[in-house]
């Protein structure tokens, strides 16, 4: 295993789910989705983040989102490290869009240039030495605060962050419980994680 191939939500209603994704963000086989009536209440502990090129690009997916069915959990906005906001999809899972630049260089489009999952989890350095221990190579670290994990071209990054961190960074209370309700799909043996993120192997077609 060496990084995320795609992930799958588990929804309530895989229809309205798929009809949302495709028009919100279209991200193609990295993402798909089944039904599930696991419990889940509260923040699932996790949020997947959209990196694009500029500003108004950020503006067009969270748009198309809205659009789509999304909730706003924050506006997008100018900060120290870039502009970007946070929406709620109807399934309830809590996206990112964001970019690092400042200004715009071109026209908007919908292009993706990468996918981050971010876990928020109890302890990021004993998380850490769990997926190097598993194959992970570690792109950046900064002590027990933040790990970014490197990701083949076209796959999807994972990132640790604090729980809490992760919280207050999408907008949402730290507390849930019940079912994370996600499926990450990247290694040939399936295996949970110390916060309970459940790994399979990658789906097969048809």
């Amino acid at each position: 295993m060496t990084s995320i191939e795609s992930v799958t939500l588990e929804v309530p209603d895989p229809t309205v789910a798929e009809r949302f994704y495709a028009n919100a963000f279209d991200l193609g086989t990295r993402l798909a989705v089944r039904a599930t009536k696991a419990p889940t209440a509260g923040f699932r502990g996790f949020t997947l983040s959209l990196v694009v090129s500029q500003p108004s690009t950020v503006d067009a997916l969270l748009t198309a989102a809205l659009d789509a069915g999304a909730t706003t959990l924050k506006p997008a906005k100018k900060g120290m490290w870039g502009y970007g906001g946070v929406v709620a999809a109807p399934d309830g899972a809590i996206w990112k869009v964001a970019t690092s630049a400042k200004k715009d260089t071109g026209p908007a489009t919908r292009q993706i240039e990468d996918i981050v999952l971010l876990l928020g989890v109890a302890d990021v350095k004993a998380t850490k030495r769990f997926y190097t221990e598993r194959g992970l190579s570690v792109a950046k670290s900064f002590g027990s605060k933040y790990v970014e994990f490197e990701a083949a071209a076209g796959h999807i990054k994972l990132a640790l962050y604090g729980r809490r961190a992760l919280a207050k960074d999408a907008g949402v209370p730290e507390h849930g419980s019940g079912s994370h309700r996600i499926l990450i799909h990247g290694g040939a043996a399936p295996f949970t994680d110390p916060d309970g993120f459940q790994w399979a192997a990658p789906p097969t077609e048809g």
